[in-house]
């Protein structure tokens, strides 16, 4: 499999706009789901333990410095790939494009580019990975039709960006013979992945600073390694075997029961409590609640990263800019 650094496909990576996902799609129904946050530290490790993204972040992102504005705000971009409608490949489009600057070598000497296909599609595969994950531990579950039905869905969701479609798998099956690759042969125990799965440098958010230095300590103390052990029960055994950790029959059992627990907690909810802003909006465009050609939500002002990062073109500003862009590094 290539490593090698690339770029997309001239003019956008399209001759003619894609068909964007829809409401009668399955992506639809279990994406931009709030309960998506609980596989956060899976996607962001999993994403990282690629040695080319995991170099870019470490070189480019400051997402260590503002890790809550940053994961809130770029829910709304990647969210809007799925849900903008028509917009969606204008969407995909500003995603993609804030990779460009991403480029550098690592401490190894290795190049590495964000705009690498092969590079930009691990990142949308872990995407997928985790919509499967959201629905199998803490949703309902799927049945194999579904998992194939989503796979060929995140086809036409990754043609949103225009990227180049070489690394993209042509059947589920051959899908997870990538997986299994990707987790044994290419991912690296790296230091960007180590830091996702450090809670206990997690900065408090800026509507958090009032809370006390030692409070904020003890709350990290103890989400931190709830949401690791969290992200260990995602994790294929080869990853796992990677970072260290063990997994026992009794942790399985546990997980479980922490995941239907999240399920029917969620149950209980009305369904557009559970979505995300950008989802929701996407449902309410489609069930004639608002008009087809309503504004896009944004994320509000308290997302936004610092001032002094905002004129790098590499972060998504809302409406503080003029057109909408966001980096997908985790």
């Amino acid at each position: 499999m290539s490593e090698s650094p690339g770029c997309p496909v001239s003019g956008g990576g399209y001759d003619t706009p894609p068909v964007p996902l829809g409401p009668d799609s399955l992506t639809w129904k279990l994406f931009g789901d709030w309960r998506g946050l609980l596989q956060g530290p899976w996607a962001g490790s999993m994403q990282n333990m690629h040695p080319q993204l995991g170099a870019a972040v470490k070189d480019h992102s400051i997402f260590f410095t503002e890790r809550i504005p940053r994961l809130f705000r770029s829910l709304y971009p990647i969210g809007g790939v799925v849900f903008d409608g028509d917009r969606a490949p204008q969407t995909g489009a500003e995603v993609r494009d804030y990779h460009i600057p991403i480029k550098g070598v690592d401490e190894q000497g290795r190049r590495y580019s964000a705009l690498n296909p092969d590079v930009f599609y691990w990142a949308h595969a872990t995407f997928f990975m985790g919509t499967m994950l959201t629905a199998e531990h803490f949703g309902s579950g799927l049945t194999e039709a579904q998992k194939r039905q989503l796979f060929d869905e995140h086809i036409t969701w990754y043609r949103m960006y225009g990227m180049s479609m070489r690394p993209v798998p042509e059947t589920w099956e051959d899908f997870q013979v990538y997986w299994d690759h990707m987790c044994r042969e290419v991912l690296e125990d790296t230091w960007a992945a180590r830091q996702v799965l450090d809670l206990s440098t997690m900065p408090k958010p800026l509507n958090g600073q009032w809370i006390p230095d030692i409070a904020w300590s003890a709350l990290m103390s103890v989400v931190g390694p709830v949401a690791v052990w969290v992200t260990v029960g995602l994790y294929d055994e080869p990853v796992r075997e990677l970072m260290g950790y063990s997994w026992s029959d009794r942790d399985e059992l546990l997980h479980r029961i922490f995941g239907r627990t999240v399920n029917m907690a969620f149950s209980i909810l009305p369904r557009r409590r559970r979505m995300h802003p950008r989802a929701r909006a996407g449902w309410d465009r489609a069930e004639g609640r608002l008009p087809a050609d309503a504004p896009l939500p944004h994320t509000p002002a308290r997302n936004l990263p610092p001032e002094s990062a905002r004129d790098k073109g590499i972060h998504y500003l809302g409406d503080a800019a003029p057109q909408q862009q966001d980096d997908v590094l985790a």
